[in-house]
């Protein structure tokens, strides 16, 4: 084992941690008042629903010994030999570190889900969506590309969570949107953000997280480490700036949210990259992702669907532009397209491919058959008292 490493990958697990209070800022900031405390419980209770589920049997099945490159097999269920020593994945980490590292990934990534279907679900419902959608669909995935399975086989590169935190949430976003539907009064009455403020602060809280995040998924303090964490925070920037722009041009001036929503979007899209692309690269691809995000939340208005925050504008076109752009660009610890490897590419499509599929579809089916059992979605009477009183009893603000 590495002392260095370890710290290294121990402060990494708590700013990837902190990502999940940060979210819930940035999400609560773009609701309305009634429902902002509704929205911030939905990703802060994940820090204890995804940390036990993951605990128990999550882990395991992600890197658990392979079964047949699906699913991780049971060698670790209730962290069955998972401590100080270095018997896990990787040789200079203590198993339990590593373990608590990619926790925090199981705790974010059902946390992203929860915009597309801000102000409308029941929370009972989505306890038990969630539980069964980390055991169903994040296990798997992770399994996939980082536990042994079929994906990573294949040389699909995902860094950090392009097609396992990004594209998965973003899909099951979406059949979210569409199994339950808009909000009583979408499109034809404002459903303005209540707290700005609130939403930037949020936005810098997942910058600062996102290092953890990226460097901290090279699992040592070495040189890729220090360029993901470089590559991240130049791809940040070039979005947020693109986007302002793009927006600046299309509405006739440039909005807070706009820069705070370019700045996650660029965020997204570096994830899979970031280690293996540099400097120039991650700017180049933040810069895209701005553009192409800042289109990708006009597809609700085209399309006629309520993905409330815009989970699938900006990490699910973000994560997919950010796998290809890894096949496209990657020069460090891979080849890319640049690098002469343009089979990259193609191998890059087939993820992001099978990616959505499996996570649209396994979601689809959750909802509708938690829908069927007990309900997902609030009375019209709650949805017009708003999150706060109907399912918790409280009041974001005293008036």
């Amino acid at each position: 084992m590495n002392a260095a490493d370890t710290s290294f990958v121990l402060v990494s697990a708590a700013l990837v941690m902190f990502m999940t209070p940060g979210l819930a800022l940035f999400y609560a900031g773009m609701v309305r008042a009634k429902n902002v405390l509704g929205t911030t419980m939905q990703s802060f209770i994940l820090l204890g629903l995804a940390s036990i589920v993951w605990a128990v049997a999550g882990y395991s099945l992600s890197f658990g010994s392979d079964i047949g490159g699906i699913i991780g097999g049971l060698d670790y269920l209730f962290l069955n030999g998972v401590g100080g020593e270095a018997n896990g994945p990787v040789d200079n980490l203590p198993h339990a570190a590593f373990m608590i590292f990619q926790c925090m990934f199981a705790v974010i990534t059902p946390a992203l889900i929860t915009g597309a279907f801000a102000e409308r679900m029941r929370f009972g419902a989505f306890l038990v969506f969630s539980t069964l959608w980390l055991i169903l669909v994040y296990s798997p995935m992770c399994h996939w590309v980082w536990g042994g399975g079929w994906m990573g086989k294949m040389g699909a590169l995902d860094f950090a969570g392009g097609a396992v935190v990004h594209m998965s949430s973003a899909a099951a976003a979406l059949a979210g949107a569409l199994v339950l539907g808009k909000r009583r009064g979408f499109g034809r009455e404002p459903l303005m953000p209540h707290n700005l403020p609130m939403t930037i602060l949020g936005a810098g809280i997942l910058w600062f997280g996102w290092f953890g995040f990226n460097a901290g998924s090279a699992l040592a303090a070495n040189g890729t480490a220090a360029n993901a964490f470089v590559a991240t925070h130049l791809a940040s920037a070039a979005a947020a700036m693109s986007w302002i722009f793009v927006e600046w041009h299309h509405r006739g001036k440039p909005t807070t949210l706009g820069g705070a929503s370019g700045a996650v979007a660029g965020l997204v899209a570096i994830t899979p990259a970031a280690g293996f692309v540099g400097p120039m690269a991650g700017i180049i691809i933040g810069a895209v992702a701005g553009v192409l995000c800042y289109g990708g939340i006009m597809l609700k208005g085209k399309f006629k669907y309520d993905d409330a925050l815009d989970v699938v504008g900006i990490h699910g076109v973000g994560g997919t532009w950010g796998a290809l752009a890894t096949g496209i660009f990657a020069t460090m610890n891979a080849k890319g397209l640049i690098a002469g490897n343009p089979g990259q590419v193609w191998i890059q499509i087939v993820s992001i491919v099978a990616t959505w599929a499996f996570c649209f579809i396994v979601s689809y089916i959750l909802f509708k058959l938690v829908d069927a059992t007990i309900g997902l979605r609030i009375s019209e009477d709650d949805e017009v008292r708003g999150l706060d009183v109907s399912e918790h009893k409280e009041a974001g603000y005293q008036i």
